[in-house]
């Protein structure tokens, strides 16, 4: 009896063995491409633990995505215990729950698994590797239930083997040994029949962009996030992080930016201006932001653009008037510089260039030569003209010639006129001042006003009161200087001015009221004293008026000693 049952449960082990998969040999060499990730949060405490795998020997690898959120630092540890930190962030998905990443691997290369480039076919064998830490076959088998689309191009998978603990993130292999699936956390009720993935292709075509540093789904994570692969995406991505990352966190994207594209001038570039703008006198950082303008001359296809640049670069540095200037980075070096360019192609804005730095070098004439060659080219804009009519100004030309230059300036500004451009208006009402046109000055302030919302301050209404008062309107004088004081009423001068107004149109004693509150607060003001003076003896208080202009004398004020001739003999 007791073979007879012993036959039966052979058979059973045979016909069971029979149905079960082989492991294949390649999965003992495959596990060692699977690895633990440990990811930390902001106070450096243990966030999540799971699974990854890398995807490339110099360190690419995929995992979920939540595993990484809220996450500052990661590492993983490879299946024989070497420990590695995540270096940068290549791409996510939140609705897959996939994400792909680097690791800053510490030998020349890693175990990778390699990417299947065709679909598995429905109830075809698949295998998925699970981490370890011990050389081993253990893994789970099973065959692809169904394939849907996502993403247009992309699969997901539906697999029939169990989904056991921790298995999240582990690749599933095709029998070539190539992985085609990264699987995920089940949301069916029947994971021990049933499990899915998500096609790794789909998480490789994970990329960042130029958009990507607003991206909500990866402002979730801490880790530095990698450059857009395409050069444009690259360089935009690039001049966005200027702004938005604490500065090592920017240098550590130039450098990454070098790396990836050694033959972009503007990598260099920028660079060296990181170093010069955070120098502080230390040379070694001097030194290295030379080293980086060689280089972008050297890696320069056009020139004249590197001329250009490094002569920009100099001008820059110059003008925040270092103690001790570095090797020859003077004006004159940049404006060689600069003037190589001009020989190579006369670009406007290498003249542009010129002028400012004939400008800082105070050769206003040459600036001048300069900004005129501008103006007449396809590069004139209000700025430039601007720029012409601040140089003819410090030259002492004729206020009117100056003028002329500001109305092209004004001209060329967008209407009705927007407040990024209201300052040239702005800068041409004290212009028209200067040239004794008070009455086109107001019109400018007027201008200059409505273009910023009335958004202005004391010292905007000190000067529209004493464009009004020049031009007659006395009324919008007295207007204005009360506004003026009203914003900082503690100002002696703008009191002592709506005094003044009083005066000019007879109103004396308001005038002495107000500059009797001036003299109480500072008692040595000898203006105020001249001016009460000046107000009674219009009301024929001679004696009075007297007794100011002497006290205005005794303080110093130069302007009283004709009002002493002419009313104390």
């Amino acid at each position: 009896m007791k073979r007879i049952l012993i036959l039966p449960l052979v058979l059973v082990c045979l016909i069971q063995g029979s149905m079960a998969q082989v492991t294949p040999k390649w999965v003992e060499k495959a596990k060692r491409a699977v690895f633990s990730i440990v990811t930390y949060d902001k106070n450096d405490k243990m966030l999540n633990t799971g699974n990854g795998f890398f995807v490339s020997e110099d360190g690419l690898a995929l995992s979920d995505y939540t595993l990484f959120k809220g996450a500052q630092r990661a590492v993983i540890i490879t299946s024989d215990g070497k420990e590695m930190p995540v270096n940068v962030i290549l791409g996510a998905n939140d609705m897959y729950d996939i994400i792909k990443f680097r690791v800053a691997i510490t030998e020349k290369k890693v175990p990778a698994l390699t990417v299947a480039t065709t679909i598995p076919a429905v109830e075809s064998a698949t295998w998925m590797l699970p981490y370890s830490t011990q050389k081993s076959i253990a893994c789970e088998s099973g065959k692809v239930k169904d394939v849907s689309k996502i993403a247009g191009e992309y699969h997901y998978y539906k697999l029939g083997m169990p989904m056991k603990d921790k298995m999240v993130s582990c690749p599933v292999m095709n029998p070539e040994g190539q992985v085609f699936g990264i699987s995920q956390k089940s949301s069916s009720a029947d994971s021990v029949n049933t499990c899915y993935a998500v096609g790794v292709a789909f998480a490789m075509s994970q990329k960042m962009s130029a958009l990507s540093l607003g991206d909500a789904t990866l402002k979730t994570i801490g880790i530095r996030k990698g450059l857009p692969e395409e050069e444009e995406q690259a360089l935009v991505y690039l001049y966005m992080t200027a702004t938005q990352l604490p500065g090592e966190e920017y240098l550590k994207v130039l450098d990454e930016f070098i790396i990836q594209f050694p033959n972009n001038t503007e990598g260099y570039y920028r660079r060296a201006g990181y170093n010069i703008a955070n120098a502080k006198g230390d040379e070694t950082m001097l030194d290295k932001a030379a080293v980086d303008l060689e280089q972008a001359f050297k890696v320069a296809q056009k020139k004249e653009d590197a001329y250009y640049s490094i002569a920009k670069i100099m001008y820059a540095y110059q003008l925040e008037k270092p103690e001790k200037t570095y090797k020859d980075w003077t004006y004159d070096t940049a404006l060689s510089n600069v003037r190589k360019a001009i020989e190579i192609d006369p670009q406007p804005v290498y003249t542009q260039l010129e002028g400012d730095i004939l400008f800082a070098k105070q050769d206003y004439a040459g600036a001048l030569a300069s900004y005129e060659k501008v103006n007449a080219s396809n590069l004139a804009s209000p700025a430039t003209y601007f720029n012409a009519a601040k140089t003819k100004e410090l030259m002492k030309a004729d206020p009117k010639e100056v003028l002329a230059l500001m109305d092209s300036c004004v001209t060329r500004c967008p209407k009705p006129l927007t407040a990024d451009y209201a300052p040239y208006v702005l800068e041409r009402a004290q212009m028209n001042m200067n040239a004794e046109e008070p009455r086109k000055a107001l019109l400018d302030y007027d201008e200059y006003f409505k273009a910023v919302n009335g958004n202005v301050n004391d010292v905007f209404y000190y000067y529209r009161e004493q464009a009004a008062l020049k031009s007659r309107q006395y009324q919008r004088a007295l207007d204005d200087i009360a506004k003026a004081i009203e914003l900082s009423p503690k100002d002696l001068n703008y009191q002592t001015e709506h005094a003044v107004v009083n005066l000019r149109v007879g109103r004396y004693d308001e005038a002495i009221q107000i500059l009797d509150k001036v003299i109480n607060e500072d008692p040595k003001y000898a203006e105020a004293y001249r001016l009460r003076g000046l107000c009674k003896a219009q009301l024929k208080k001679t004696d009075d008026a007297c007794i100011d202009f002497k006290k205005a004398k005794e303080l110093g004020d130069q302007n009283v000693d004709t009002l002493l001739e002419k009313y104390c003999k």
